[in-house]
């Protein structure tokens, strides 16, 4: 009897649980911009004051994971995803009973120690986890987390936090963590260790200006992203005088959207190219945020969101095949550089956002973040130029 083809067996369960895992990640990461309307009340703070837990915990999530990366090098991986699975479950729980906005900053940004360990890591686990043949499957399947993160895990982050309140969001992820503790723990095999990244790979990485200029797109559109992303909620509460339920099911449009442009990108990025797929899916951001004075209603801001959303997530998988297609040898580092940049521009957007508003001046938000956008689409273009004469190019 003819054997099976090694792309057809069923991949691992621990993949599963990785894809789970990387979920509630994602669900834990987006709760505070779904909530920041009750924070901000419940904590008498204001909502640039609140939005400080995006900026310190995006800081500690860019600058985290590649320093992070190196002092667990040598840990055993089931070990490894496990104890940062509890420990974001223990600080979640642990962020709900804090009496004070001081108190919760300080364990939120704790808490996110988890998120830059957790996905790079889990990633990195993939290629001695399954053959090659399967390793795109596999990395679709982990990933997509994130994704479900975006259509399930945030809005019903913010339908809780506004019915029920903040408290009561941060403690259905810390339990949902927990959950997840156990769940990788009792699948994932032993004595997985991926090699480090060396110095002189690193050096190596840093020295390219292709991967470099590829890395600052990230940062840009990651900015220009949550300068209104981040504040999606006060503005809707604002302008629009939304509920709970309204506010859930904005974000749940925007995830439904995200969730189709990541798969339409995963499926013909090969056709396409990648440094395209980046280019379309700034594109449709670019256009949302030019055309957000049209949304002068909540259904219409919501057909203002679609491009937006479409072009979210597909930015970010297209901009890491994109990396690993310029240098395919330190796909490793510059990934991890890519996963900071994210991390950083989520903290420039917000703490730019956050200001804008304290000087009074909301409706300037998508303005700014428009000119984040096209700085990412000059530099992108300046950076497929690069890659033309880049030595690694494939």
């Amino acid at each position: 009897m003819p054997q099976p083809s090694s792309d057809a067996r069923p991949l691992p369960a621990a993949l599963w649980a990785l894809m789970a895992g990387n979920g509630i990640i994602g669900t834990g990461v987006m709760i505070v911009p779904g909530t920041l309307n009750d924070i901000s009340s419940s904590l008498a703070v204001t909502v640039p004051v609140a939005g400080q837990l995006i900026s310190a915990a995006a800081l500690m999530m860019c600058f985290g994971a590649p320093l992070l990366a190196t002092l667990v090098a040598q840990w055993d991986r089931r070990r490894l995803l496990a104890l940062a699975m509890l420990w974001y479950g223990v600080m979640h729980l642990l962020s709900a009973a804090m009496p004070d906005f001081s108190a919760l900053l300080v364990v939120r940004v704790l808490a996110v120690v988890s998120p830059a360990i957790f996905t790079p890591q889990a990633a990195a686990c993939i290629g001695l986890m399954v053959p090659a043949a399967q390793r795109g499957r596999a990395i679709g399947l982990v990933f997509l987390g994130w994704s479900v993160a975006s259509v399930l895990g945030m809005p019903l982050g913010a339908w809780i936090g506004g019915t029920l309140g903040w408290r009561s969001a941060f403690a259905l992820v810390g339990l949902l963590s927990l959950a997840s503790a156990w769940w990788v723990w009792r699948v994932m095999p032993k004595g997985i260790k991926p090699p480090a990244f060396s110095l002189g790979a690193w050096r190596e990485t840093l020295q390219s200006r292709p991967l470099m200029l590829c890395v600052a797109v990230t940062a840009l559109f990651s900015a220009g992203q949550f300068v209104q992303f981040a504040y999606l909620a006060p503005y809707l509460k604002a302008y629009f005088d939304s509920t709970p339920l309204q506010l859930s099911l904005m974000f749940a449009w925007f995830g439904v959207f995200g969730f189709l442009g990541n798969l339409w990108v995963s499926r013909h990025i090969d056709r396409v190219g990648a440094s395209r797929a980046v280019m379309v899916s700034m594109g449709g951001m670019t256009l949302s945020l030019a055309l957000w004075p049209v949304g002068s209603s909540l259904p219409l801001l919501g057909l203002v969101l679609v491009p937006w959303a479409l072009g979210c997530f597909a930015a970010n998988s297209a901009q890491q095949a994109r990396l690993a297609g310029i240098a395919p040898a330190l796909a490793s580092g510059s990934i991890a550089l890519n996963t900071s940049a994210i991390y950083a521009g989520q903290a420039l957007g917000a703490a730019t956002g956050g200001w804008l508003i304290a000087q009074d001046r909301m409706p300037w938000l998508h303005w700014a973040g428009l000119a984040m956008l096209l700085l990412a689409l000059l530099t992108s273009w300046l950076a497929t130029r690069a890659t033309h004469g880049s030595p690694h190019a494939t």
